[in-house]
């Protein structure tokens, strides 16, 4: 009986104070269940909280106050960021101009076995919203607001939601996300019907469903013919959506800054970690799967993309991930892994030796490496004029540099073999936030991008033997600011004294 109450004590101690603040408040003032309030449109009382199931189709401050503010629609960001994200999307727009944007299908791993659900990044970054077949119709207008919004959501439905959870349905889900409007997605079709001859362009989202492929709840638009349901509809009026929505998501906001900071944080705190973690005879796999966990214990969604633990020769693939052999004494490990946290990616890479401690040709190329990386994001600030493509030229003649004086008899031609990859790339809701036509722009303040070179050196007698099959990248998130640079990603070791005593378990860091 005594272990029995001293293991229900363990489960009683609080995981944050403000969890627990929640769960007394809800117990003291949470009514029978017949009494709780139905969904009007807004928010039940502040007073019930957590509500216990939720009302709605996704975390609100009425059921998740440990994660979400009262005016914010998804944790961290408030109401009125999105609005400023929209207005400012519309204002960039011409005159009558229709954007839409739909949901992520959900994917299937197996036949009715499915996988975590992510929402479209362009309907989430305009609204917030995180539930299945729904979609967004934003319409250029006169108004002081410049726009009309419509959602178009399922309603709710009792015995759908018994099986899928609740739904915010069409009553809701206008006060909760802003919009002047909401509809049952079904209506849709009718609705752009209805509406497309009061407008001139239709800017469309980058997954919008081509001919070979559309989304679930579309087919809620298909005509009686086999003909693409919104090629029907909306005509050659439709535009991409991706280069003037880029535009706006390019600069981050101070909120959205607050978050990225954190997911760095989660990740180069993971990194650190794992350095400990890792022992010969391990498999690569148990260091993804370690990595994984140590953020999700910190409240990661999910990995930002595969992780890379490659060892050895395997770091001679720039996307290894089957992350399936064991590694050796001797041996380095590179691992780039990064998770989403909140909606937004970070992505770190280190590499590292599997028994602790540099050999001295592991660690005069690694040092190399670093060399450059460290030179590199000195140089990310708005003042220096640098853009992508010139960062990355710089990184070339860096790293050559660095090379020949550690005995590599090599010119341009032979680093493109060493050095096959670009530096760098824009991060934030996506891994990768743009396109190529993004590199020749200038850096401005408040963009996030990475900085990542890496070398990897074959077996070729063109290179110096004592260097084969060793691949090393440093890669670090970095926020660009007017005269300096931030990372992100400082959490992660990266100087060799760093990386070998968080290895050797001298800097106080466990791996748990």
């Amino acid at each position: 009986m005594k272990s029995l109450m001293r293991h229900r004590g363990l489960c009683r101690l609080p995981p944050t104070s403000l969890a627990v603040s929640a769960c007394r408040s809800y117990a003291r003032s949470t009514p029978p269940a017949s009494k709780l309030a139905t969904p009007q449109g807004s928010p039940s009382d502040a007073s019930l909280h957590p509500r216990k199931p939720a009302l709605y189709g996704q975390p609100t401050y009425d059921s998740h106050p440990h994660i979400l503010r009262e005016d914010e629609v998804t944790p961290g960001i408030p109401k009125s960021e999105y609005e400023r994200r929209r207005r400012e999307l519309m204002a960039r727009l011409p005159d009558r101009s229709m954007v839409l944007c739909v949901a992520a299908p959900v994917k299937y791993m197996s036949q009715g076995i499915f996988y975590k659900y992510r929402q479209a990044s362009e309907l989430w970054y305009l609204t917030g919203l995180q539930e299945t077949e729904s979609a967004v119709v934003l319409e250029k207008d006169s108004s002081s607001r410049g726009y009309k919004m419509t959602l178009f959501v399922q309603s709710k439905d009792q015995r759908k939601e018994l099986w899928e959870g609740p739904r915010t349905g069409v009553n809701a889900a206008a006060t909760l996300f802003g919009a002047d409007e909401a509809k049952d997605v079904s209506y849709l079709s009718k609705y752009l019907k209805s509406s497309i001859s009061k407008v001139d362009t239709v800017y469309v989202d980058s997954s919008f469903p081509t001919q070979t492929q559309t989304r679930s709840f579309l087919n809620y638009l298909r005509p009686s013919s086999d003909e693409n349901p919104i090629t029907s509809i909306l005509s050659n009026k439709i535009r991409p959506l991706k280069e003037d929505l880029q535009m706006v998501r390019t600069i981050k906001s101070e909120h959205e800054i607050k978050i990225m900071k954190k997911a760095g944080a989660i990740s180069g705190t993971a990194h650190a970690k794992t350095m400990r973690f890792t022992q010969p005879g391990q498999s690569e796999s148990s260091l993804a799967a370690h990595f994984e966990y140590l953020c999700a214990l910190e409240g990661a969604q999910r990995p930002a993309y595969v992780p890379v633990v490659a060892s050895g020769a395997n770091a001679l693939f720039i996307h290894y991930t089957s992350n399936e052999q064991i590694m050796c004494d001797g041996e380095l490990i590179l691992m780039d892994a990064g998770c989403e946290y909140n909606g937004y990616a970070s992505d770190i890479t280190r590499t590292w030796p599997v028994s602790g401690k540099f050999t001295g040709p592991q660690r005069d190329l690694y040092q190399a490496v670093l060399n450059a990386e460290k030179a590199l994001i000195l140089q990310c600030k708005e003042s220096a004029g640098e853009s992508l493509h010139t960062l990355h030229q710089a990184s070339s003649k860096i790293l050559l540099d660095e090379l020949r004086q550690i005995g590599f008899d090599i010119g341009p031609r032979e680093l493109d073999r060493l050095y096959p990859h670009y530096l760098s790339h824009p991060i934030g809701i996506d891994l990768h936030e743009s396109g190529k036509d993004q590199r020749h722009w200038g850096l401005k303040s408040g963009t996030v991008i990475t900085v990542e070179p890496g070398v990897y050196v074959p077996p070729d007698p063109a290179f110096p033997k004592h260097f084969h099959n060793i691949g090393i990248r440093i890669e670090d998130e970095v926020l660009v600011q007017q005269d300096h640079a931030v990372v992100l990603s400082a959490n992660a070791p990266k100087e060799i004294v760093d990386v070998e005593a968080t290895c050797q378990g001298l800097l106080g860091v466990g791996p748990y």
